[in-house]
């Protein structure tokens, strides 16, 4: 498995596999509820990205309108930055302001789960490595 590079316009090809979406719909499930907002995943996997952008865009535009800093709170916890939003903003003209924070939402997370599947893949990678050589 090569280093995943994942960008504002491969996300979708990144998200192929269900095991994947899955675990990227967790992951943000489980960012937004650390601050009690509820995002949900049918397991529809041919139409995740829609289902989680479309819940996203809800609830982050509930925070702008309700609760600011709890929104500033949520995208620090996520680690998305204002350089990433403006270079969301020139890549994707099309969407609106919220539309790309909750595109941005979808990509960090997706960058979490496959740096985990990659580090834990290299490492399953050298340990059978090492009992491959007879060393443990």
């Amino acid at each position: 498995m090569t280093f995943p590079q994942i960008n504002n316009s491969n996300v979708s090809r990144h998200l192929n596999q269900a095991d994947i979406v899955q675990q990227t719909a967790e992951q943000i499930m489980k960012d937004f509820g650390m601050f009690g907002v509820e995002i949900t995943f049918s397991g529809n996997t041919e139409n995740a990205y829609a289902e989680l952008h479309n819940q996203l865009i809800d609830q982050i535009t509930l925070l702008v309108e309700r609760n600011y800093d709890l929104l500033l709170s949520v995208l620090y916890q996520v680690d998305i930055t204002d350089r990433e939003i403006y270079k969301a903003q020139q890549e994707l003209t099309h969407y609106s302001h919220i539309e790309i924070i909750a595109h941005q939402v979808i990509v960090r997370d997706l960058k979490k789960v496959l740096l985990r599947r990659y580090f834990k893949q290299k490492d399953e990678a050298e340990k059978g490595g090492e009992n491959q050589l007879g060393t443990t």
